[in-house]
C-alpha cells in the first residue's frame, strides 16, 4: 500500500463515506436474461464511475451536502477515472493505492433498465485503511457511511466512542450471510434492497430486534420500499414509487441515490417518512439517466419534484 492522500481539510463535513469506489463497464444487451450468442453486437460499450460509494458521495455532493469519500484504489486507469470524476465535480477523497487495483464491475443492462452486476472487488485479506486517511474525517463528520467492504467493518468500534451517527447500506441481502451481520447489527440506519427477500419485513424486524439500528429502510425497485423504525416497530410503512421524469433506461444507481436523499432528509431534520420519500424521488431520478452515477439530482430538482414536507 502506497503513502495515503488526505484532502487538503477535514473540517465541517457533513457525510464521510466508507470504501466503496469503482468502475463500472455499462453493456446495453438487447434482453436480460441474456441468451448464449457467440456475439451480440450492442451499443458503445462505456467505463464510468460506478460503486456504491461512489454513488453516496457523488449524490450527497449534489444535494448539497459536504461530502468525503475515503477509499482503497489502485494505480491504473480505472483509478485515474474515479480521482478525476470526483476532481471534476468538487466532491471530496482521501484515498491510498493498493496493487490489487480498483474495483471494477461489468453492468448488463437490459431494454427495460434492469440489471446484472458481475463484480470484482479486489480484496486482500486484512486490507485495512490507514488512519491518517478517516480518522480526522470522522472526527469532523456530522454522519458516516459505512460500505460493505471487508475494511470498512473495523472502523464501527472507532465510530461507536465517537458517538458519530452511521449508515450502511446491505444491497441484495438474503438476511442470512453472516459476511453483512457486522454491518447490518452496528449501523443506526440500515438501507436494503428486496432482491433476495421474498418478505422483506421478518429481516427488518430482526435488523431493529439484534442490532443498534433505530431506521430499517427496504427498497423495492418499482413497488417502492418499506420504512420500520424504533420508535414504531410493529408498524411497516410502505413508502410509494415515485414517477421517474423520463424513460426508465438504466437503474443503476438508484438505490445509492435513494440512500443520498434520505441522508439528506435526516440531516435536515426531517421526519423518517419525508426522507424516504425524498429517497423514492432521488431513486427514479437515477432510474431515467444512463450510466451509473453521471448525473444524481440536485437539491431544487429534488425538493420541486418532491413538494412540500412535513416537518418534525
Amino acid at each position: 500500500m502506497s503513502p495515503g492522500h488526505p484532502p487538503p481539510a477535514a473540517t465541517g463535513l457533513d457525510v464521510v463515506v466508507i470504501g466503496g469506489a469503482g468502475v463500472d463497464t455499462t453493456v446495453y444487451v438487447p434482453g436480460l436474461p441474456l441468451p448464449y450468442a457467440d456475439t451480440y453486437s450492442v451499443p458503445p460499450v462505456v467505463d464510468r464511475i460506478g460503486n456504491t460509494g461512489a454513488g453516496v458521495v457523488l449524490g450527497c455532493h449534489a444535494l448539497g451536502l459536504r461530502a468525503l469519500l475515503v477509499d482503497l484504489i489502485g494505480d491504473d486507469p480505472q483509478g485515474a477515472l474515479v480521482r478525476a470524476h470526483l476532481a471534476a465535480r468538487g466532491a471530496g477523497l482521501a484515498y491510498a493505492i493498493v496493487p490489487e487495483g480498483t474495483r471494477r464491475s461489468v453492468l448488463l443492462v437490459g431494454p427495460d433498465g434492469r440489471r446484472t452486476s458481475l463484480y470484482d472487488p479486489r480484496a486482500a485479506p486484512g486490507q485495512r485503511l490507514p488512519r491518517e486517511l478517516y480518522g480526522p474525517a470522522i472526527r469532523e463528520a456530522r454522519h458516516v457511511h459505512v460500505s460493505i467492504t471487508d475494511f470498512s467493518r473495523h472502523l464501527y468500534p472507532e465510530l461507536r466512542e465517537l458517538g458519530v451517527p452511521v449508515s450502511t447500506d446491505l444491497h441484495d441481502w438474503d438476511g442470512e450471510n453472516p459476511y453483512h451481520h457486522d454491518f447490518a447489527y452496528s449501523s443506526d440506519v440500515v438501507f436494503l434492497s428486496a432482491a433476495k427477500l421474498g418478505d422483506p419485513v421478518p429481516v427488518m424486524r430482526g435488523i431493529l430486534g439484534r442490532g443498534r439500528a433505530g431506521v430499517v429502510v427496504c427498497t423495492a425497485g418499482a413497488s417502492g420500499a418499506y420504512l420500520l423504525t424504533r420508535d414504531a416497530p410493529g408498524e411497516v410503512l410502505r413508502v410509494p414509487p415515485a414517477t421517474p421524469p423520463g424513460p426508465v433506461v438504466d437503474g443503476n444507481g438508484a438505490g445509492d441515490a435513494f440512500v443520498s436523499a434520505f441522508l439528506y432528509g435526516r440531516l435536515r431534520g426531517l421526519p423518517h417518512p419525508e426522507c424516504a420519500r425524498l429517497g423514492a424521488v432521488a431513486g427514479a431520478h437515477a432510474c431515467a439517466v444512463q450510466g451509473t452515477h453521471e448525473s444524481p439530482i440536485d437539491e431544487r430538482a429534488l425538493l420541486t419534484s418532491a413538494g412540500p414536507l412535513r416537518a418534525r
